[in-house]
């Protein structure tokens, strides 16, 4: 890959050209001359500055979007002049997908001896980025993302459901936001994709968190499952987390119970979607 195209993505990464400088082990100067020598070349500016705010220009996102897709395939081309295949697959799924979604599949890629995975399970955000600095080769979420930069399919549409006791009065049944409001709603905890999800529908429905009669925060499935099959509350749950759990009931609210897209995402105009259809190819 062309030198400058790499200290390129190291300052679209950092937006910094200092600690850009400090990953590629160059002076500041050297950094400074390679971006003015591809804006040179490409008769275009790719940052400008706001005081001291460093910023892209469109001709840098177009660039940029170029340089990560490039970066991947060179990789590829390495692969393929050593002939060799790609062994390691580097995923990335948020949450609910990382921790019951995927299971299966990777179970059955690991059969082949020769197939090694990488998983991480973390926000939209950051795998996003991820996906940009190359390191991984898809994602597979549940957030929003932009369908400009990247390019995606989709995996399935997840029921998105209510949870309670299996001795509760709701389960089972079609209800009311109104009826809900009473109740102890056991969330994720902020920036989880489920509780955004959640509380964007109870929004456009005209509530909020706060009309509950108690909210409870809590970042682990397990911990919320345990809560709401002991009664203590309710929550918001994709169904895949709880279809197996023999203590918890299932009810639906109009507005707040439709299906979720799963997505796989993956960087433009580069192999990484025969790998993840590879992967995929199990029905999960």
């Amino acid at each position: 890959m062309d030198p400058k195209l790499h200290t390129f993505l190291t300052l679209c990464q950092t937006m910094n050209y200092r600690m850009a400088a400090e990953r590629l082990h160059l002076s500041q100067p050297a950094v400074t001359k390679q971006i003015q020598a591809l804006e040179q070349s490409l008769q275009t500016k790719l940052f400008t500055y706001d005081g001291h705010t460093l910023h892209k220009t469109e001709k840098c996102l177009l660039l940029e979007r170029y340089a990560i897709s490039q970066q991947y395939q060179f990789e590829e081309l390495q692969l393929a002049i050593a002939e060799k295949e790609r062994s390691l697959l580097r995923i990335g799924a948020t949450k609910t997908i990382g921790d019951y979604v995927l299971i299966d599949a990777i179970k059955d890629y690991l059969i082949d001896p020769h197939h090694e995975i990488s998983l991480v399970v973390d926000n939209t955000k950051h795998l996003l980025q991820m996906l940009d600095e190359n390191q991984l080769d898809f994602a597979v979420i549940e957030g929003t993302f932009s369908k400009t930069k990247y390019d995606s399919y989709l995996l399935r549409m997840e029921p998105f459901v209510g949870i309670c006791a299996k001795s509760s009065p709701l389960c089972g049944k079609q209800v009311a936001i109104e009826d809900l409001l009473r109740e102890t709603i056991i969330v994720r905890e902020e920036g989880s994709g489920t509780r955004r999800i959640f509380e964007e529908r109870l929004t456009a429905s005209g509530y909020e968190l706060n009309n509950f009669f108690r909210t409870v925060s809590i970042s682990s499935f397990v911990s919320i499952k345990a809560l709401v099959a002991s009664g203590i509350g309710i929550s918001f749950l994709y169904a895949s987390v709880v279809t197996k759990d023999e203590n918890i009931g299932i009810f639906t609210v109009d507005g707040l119970t439709e299906p979720h897209a799963f997505h796989v995402v993956y960087t433009r105009n580069t192999n990484a979607k025969k790998y993840s259809e590879k992967f995929l190819a199990q029905d999960v």
